[in-house]
């Protein structure tokens, strides 16, 4: 398959992302050639493509179905797996907060209310309890809201997203409206 300019310049990019995002560049760009062109490629498509080894791909391939990122299908008449992704981004985007937290936020909370939990705790000097405590209760305060989130519909959750700064007005009670694109979104009294 050709790549346009376009393309080419969105998957390469999406590899320097995903590299910044401590993603492998293959497994950036595999998933980015398969989210832009929105239809299911194979092994070898995706290899010839993006010029890189097959088992490079073979690789990236399970890291990628290992995150949920795409998943197997097939195409009649041929005995090939296919790969596919979402073409939602909230989708994706849900998805990737999800694995994310799974795998690297909460051990962290787990290890942390362990730490609280053993007796040698208390031995500790008061200011790294108050440090190790604190820690813990941003930790599930943020994993709370993590999972509030990730229940909103995507609409709802967009409009989360572009209130930012108006809640500020909300939480410090100003007696000023809250307003999203110009609707006000939650009454003064509220």
């Amino acid at each position: 398959m050709d790549l346009s300019d376009i393309s080419r310049k969105f998957i390469v990019h999406w590899g320097e992302m995903g590299t910044a995002w401590g993603v492998n560049r293959t497994v950036s760009q595999i998933h980015a050639l398969l989210f832009f062109h929105g239809r299911p490629l194979n092994a070898e498509e995706i290899s010839d493509t993006l010029a890189v080894a097959r088992s490079n791909v073979s690789n990236s391939l399970k890291e990628l179905l290992n995150w949920n990122l795409i998943r197997v299908t097939q195409v009649l008449g041929d005995r090939r797996d296919y790969y596919e992704t979402s073409s939602d981004v909230w989708e994706l985007f849900r998805t990737v907060v999800r694995e994310r937290k799974e795998r690297e936020f909460d051990p962290t909370v787990r290890m942390l209310r362990e730490l609280v939990a053993q007796p040698q705790f208390a031995a500790e000097t008061p200011d790294a309890q108050d440090r190790v405590r604190e820690t813990l209760r941003l930790m599930e305060s943020l994993g709370s809201w993590a999972e509030e989130m990730l229940r909103l519909s995507p609409t709802t959750l967009e409009k989360v997203l572009h209130m930012g700064a108006s809640v500020q007005k909300f939480v410090r009670g100003s007696g000023d409206p809250v307003t999203l694109n110009g609707v006000d979104v939650l009454p003064p009294a509220f």
